[in-house]
């Protein structure tokens, strides 16, 4: 059996922060690409930056092991694919699922953060959310699947 997602993106130090800043640009893409109808987003992710400096990407990293295993099952089934295709292709194959999956982790920390800022940004777009993390999802596919192509290269190395 091949090592997990977090394995790959996640617990190595010298991995970990490359994967945060990547996950990190990505939002940053994918939020800047939303048009006008997505004002209320792009001015709720625009709060959240300016809290503080390193926000999103100290979310990111808080975030990032919670949605290693989320993420899990959709991975290994990829990995067990005899197809190999583009990670893409398999995560929106499920692309509910995986929204859900994500969407699960940050209600969760929603639910208990105590910024009442974030909390209620959080909760004010969170009707709208499953829609951009499924437009989000090849873009995920594309941050993460070097990572771990990377790792599975360093592995086979004599």
């Amino acid at each position: 059996m091949s090592a997990s997602l977090h394995d790959k993106l996640a617990a190595d130090p010298a991995t970990r922060p490359r994967v945060v800043e990547a996950c990190v640009r990505l939002i940053d893409e994918e939020v800047g690409r939303k048009g006008m109808l997505a004002a209320p987003l792009k001015l709720g992710y625009k709060t959240v930056k300016g809290l503080r400096p390193g926000f999103v990407p100290g979310a990111m990293d808080f975030l990032l092991d919670d949605f290693c295993r989320a993420l899990e099952p959709f991975y290994r089934q990829w990995v067990d694919a005899t197809a190999r295709e583009p990670l893409g292709a398999a995560l929106s194959r499920s692309k509910d699922q995986v929204a859900d999956a994500l969407l699960g982790i940050t209600d969760a920390r929603a639910e208990r953060s105590q910024h009442a800022t974030v909390r209620a940004l959080y909760f004010k777009l969170r009707g709208i959310a499953k829609g951009h993390v499924i437009e989000a999802l090849p873009g995920l596919a594309r941050t993460i699947e070097p990572f771990v192509r990377e790792r599975d290269s360093e592995r086979s190395l004599p």
